[in-house]
């Protein structure tokens, strides 16, 4: 039986090999219509979630595929195209929410005081095949943006992702010099001044960055990477930079900033990490995610729905 676990860490292994982020959009989709900056299914417009994300950017970023689409080969079929012959497909992960009742080691079925019986949620995994729309004939294409590019301008701040980081309400300084970091006993931020950066987004994914690693204060989401004390160097630091560079990732498409973070030092960590425990990218997915819709609905900001299940 296939391991599902393992499948998708090899998936991300390879491409990290590759030297591709799986966790940065690979694109931006001016004009598209789309309704979610992540990958959605061209049938039902609905996002992929959680782990699927970092599985389609990446491999939309290996094959060189402009859209962010994908369907099932059934679902082209249906929709009067099919996909082309010897196309391969990407592997995709299904969660479907199961419960059953609670039982103790001897087998025996665990009631409340009231007397009804306990569940026990859990969920199970099957992998699933997905095409992108661009390995389809016969389906209509979404347009693409003709426009030419713009000459470099001043720094403007990007009002989305600006929102989110003052409706955080988390102490941010700006110094000129080379640090980007968040110091969690003094609960602060500190940046280079924003005239620094290269590009406006290269600003708002270090700031969005430092701002996943602030989301994880014991006041907040009490996350053990920022929690636990650990050392730099060690693998629970590295974990932490990883969950921080996916939120930052995911930030930056929720508010729609082209922005990539180069964190190289912490590559060969990250692939240690990895090899070593096939569930520690799905445990770095899930609190990513945690922490970005956390900043997200941060005073008043409008509610995301939870990502919790890859719909089709």
């Amino acid at each position: 039986m296939s391991d599902i676990y393992l499948d998708v860490t090899n998936k991300i292994i390879t491409a990290l090999d590759q030297g591709v982020v799986p966790w940065i959009k690979p694109w931006s989709t001016p004009g598209s219509g789309a309704d979610s900056p992540f990958p959605t299914n061209a049938i039902t417009r609905r996002a992929y979630a959680g782990i699927n994300i970092p599985l389609l950017w990446a491999e939309a970023r290996l094959r060189g595929y402009r859209q962010d689409r994908w369907l099932t080969f059934n679902q082209a079929r249906k929709a009067g195209g099919h996909i082309r012959k010897g196309e391969q497909s990407t592997l995709a992960v299904l969660y479907k929410p199961m419960s059953k009742e609670a039982q103790d080691e001897h087998g025996e079925v665990v009631r409340d005081e009231q007397g009804n019986v306990k569940m026990v949620q859990f969920a199970l995994l099957r992998t699933h095949c997905l095409f992108n729309i661009e390995q389809t004939e016969g389906l209509a294409s979404e347009p693409e943006d003709t426009g030419e590019a713009e000459p470099a301008a001043p720094f403007i701040d990007h009002g989305p992702a600006e929102r989110v980081l003052e409706l955080s309400g988390a102490r941010i300084e700006h110094r000129f010099g080379d640090d980007a970091f968040y110091h969690p006993l003094r609960d602060l931020i500190q940046l280079p001044t924003k005239a620094q950066f290269e590009d406006v987004g290269s600003y708002y994914a270090t700031a969005l960055h430092e701002l996943t690693h602030w989301s994880g204060h014991q006041s907040r989401l009490k996350r053990d990477g920022i929690t636990g004390g650990h050392r730099f160097g060690s693998a629970e630091y590295a974990f932490e930079e990883l969950v921080a560079e996916m939120g930052a990732a995911f930030l930056c498409a929720l508010t729609g900033i082209q922005g990539e973070l180069r964190h190289e030092e912490y590559l060969a960590s990250w692939l240690n990490i990895l090899r070593e425990d096939k569930r520690a990218i799905f445990r770095a997915s899930g609190q990513a995610r945690e922490a970005s819709e956390y900043l997200m609905t941060l005073h008043g900001q409008s509610s995301i729905e939870p990502l919790h299940q890859l719909t089709a």
